[in-house]
């Protein structure tokens, strides 16, 4: 009897032991699972980035920006580089689509090639983020994360404007000459620069107090297809064996650090000397080399886009859209895609020369003196 009884027990306690048992794996696993989750605080998804080209330092930055912003979050990143080649990007975009990434970041090299692959992401209820390119004739895209382009050429005007005192010039009957090299025609961003732009140098082409010997003015004169250096300093090269061989040109109105070294070459080539006949250089980008340029004078100014700031909008249009929240927009009136009006974020340029870099790119930490220096 005693010993019936002892086995009865003996058999309540294990069962109770078993019980616990699975009670404790079931809280390890939970408490496992929450602390997983606290760590990557923006949860599961899988984000698909697509950057156009290595070959500038600010796409390097921009990819890199992005990625450990979006893996911070906890987010795993699918991040790609398509070198320029419009059908390597389709390629990327696609195998992103089939790899099941629940979000696609697309920086694009021709956003007309993408209009295809675009709309296989929207079918696959795929949520596309435009940066800093505006992807067109599309409502596949949600959002566009971007700097204000069109005050982006505004700043370069203006800053012309200022340098050259073209309100004195032209009290005086003074004139200045100039050439234009504009961004590439397959992208967006580079109309809505030259708009900014010439709303301010044209009523100073207007009245001669700027000369264009070229006669090169209109964005379809003066665009420089997929951004390049190399173009730019040819045409620069061009124009000044062609129009400047007995008068200097002043003002090299670029839209881009890499068009303001293919002019530098292009004017050691000519013969042009700092401190004597060096024309004012503007740019874009704010290049490490770009600002090491402005420190020695052989470029005059370019346009700082912090890329930290721009890829933090992005990532949160990313967590928005993906948590189902609404991102911070700040305008739903200026980026008509040809199919929708797209609520972007405009990030604000700043103009940088020799006077300023030291606060704006040094102190704000963009560059370090060491960086500089080298």
């Amino acid at each position: 009897m005693n010993r019936r009884i002892s086995g009865m027990l003996l058999g309540v306690l294990l069962a109770v032991s078993s019980i616990a048992g699975c009670s404790s794996s079931q809280t390890d696993a939970t408490t496992a699972k929450e602390e997983a989750n606290t760590e990557k605080p923006g949860g599961v998804g899988k984000v698909g980035v697509a950057m156009p080209t290595q070959s500038s330092e600010r796409w390097i930055n921009d990819g890199a920006n992005m990625k450990k912003q979006l893996e911070a979050l906890g987010y795993e990143v699918d991040l790609q580089y398509a070198e320029d080649d419009v059908q390597m990007q389709v390629s990327q975009i696609e195998n992103m689509i089939a790899s099941g990434v629940n979000c696609l970041v697309i920086a694009s090299i021709d956003s007309s090639a993408l209009v295809n692959v675009e709309e296989q992401a929207k079918n696959a209820g795929i949520p596309i983020i435009a940066y800093d390119r505006l992807l067109m004739d599309t409502d596949a895209v949600s959002y566009y994360a971007t700097f204000d382009n069109k005050g982006v050429g505004t700043a370069i005007g203006e800053y012309i404007k200022e340098k050259k005192q073209l309100d004195q010039a032209k009290a005086e009957g003074k004139s200045y000459t100039i050439e234009f090299f504009m961004g590439s025609p397959d992208d967006n961003n580079a109309l809505f620069l030259y708009n900014g732009l010439m709303e301010v140098l044209k009523p100073y082409l207007d009245d001669g107090t700027l000369v264009c010997e070229s006669g090169r003015t209109s964005f379809e004169d003066t665009c420089i297809l997929r951004w390049s250096q190399e173009t730019a300093q040819q045409n620069c090269e061009n124009y000044l064996t062609g129009f400047y061989s007995d008068r200097k040109l002043d003002i090299c109105a670029t839209a881009l650090d890499g068009f303001a070294y293919g002019c530098k070459s292009a004017l050691e080539g000519a013969g042009y000397k700092l401190g004597e006949d060096w024309p004012l250089i503007t740019g874009q980008d704010a290049e490490l080399m770009a600002v090491k340029n402005i420190i020695s004078g052989y470029q005059t100014m370019s346009i700082y886009k912090d890329t930290r700031l721009l890829a933090e909008k992005c990532v949160k249009m990313v967590q928005a859209v993906l948590e189902g929240t609404e991102p911070e927009i700040n305008d739903t009136e200026q980026y008509n895609n040809g199919k929708i009006i797209v609520p972007a974020y405009l990030c604000t340029p700043v103009a940088v020369d020799k006077d300023n870099y030291q606060k704006i790119v040094v102190e704000g930490g963009y560059y370090t003196e060491e960086q500089l220096s080298q």
